[in-house]
């Protein structure tokens, strides 16, 4: 298993697994994970790693069909300025591939703010860890897990 998936279960919090047949020539991983598994896309949930004031990077989960506000993130992060992070750099930080970085099981602790509206869902769906692999768990565990906020981050 991927250790988004170990996390949850050390943790012994509730959760569901669901796989797909990912397709690589899909647009977007978040809202073919909705199509494939017919889940209403405002339960998906994508993680974005973004850097804080050239310097610092922060998670920030949000549904996918939504865009990230930049300003939203830096206020609710105590910063300036937000600028989406290398690839590279998300790679070496989290220990997934762009398309199933999961914000649960990361290889460094990075600051989690969660998009508030994930608080008025009984369950949302974010990476298992790999493209193909979602996790289906409440919002409030993931919060839990990451030490995460809730905030406003979508434009």
């Amino acid at each position: 298993m991927t250790p988004a998936v170990n996390s949850a279960k050390k943790a012994k919090i509730d959760f569901k697994l669901h796989q797909y047949a990912h397709d690589s020539g899909h647009d977007s991983y978040g809202l073919e994970a909705a199509e494939k598994l017919m889940v209403d896309v405002d339960r998906v949930f994508k993680t974005l790693v973004v850097k804080l004031d050239g310097k610092q990077l922060v998670v920030a989960i949000l549904p996918v069909d939504c865009l990230l506000s930049m300003k939203n993130l830096a206020k609710a992060c105590g910063g300036r300025k937000a600028e989406m992070a290398d690839k590279l750099e998300v790679q070496r930080s989290t220990g997934y591939v762009l398309g199933g970085v999961s914000p649960l099981g990361q290889k460094k602790t990075l600051k989690t703010v969660i998009d508030d509206s994930a608080q008025q869902k009984s369950t949302i769906y974010v990476s298992g860890g790999r493209r193909g692999l979602e996790i289906e768990l409440k919002a409030q565990d993931i919060q839990t897990l990451t030490r995460a906020t809730f905030a406003p981050l979508t434009q």
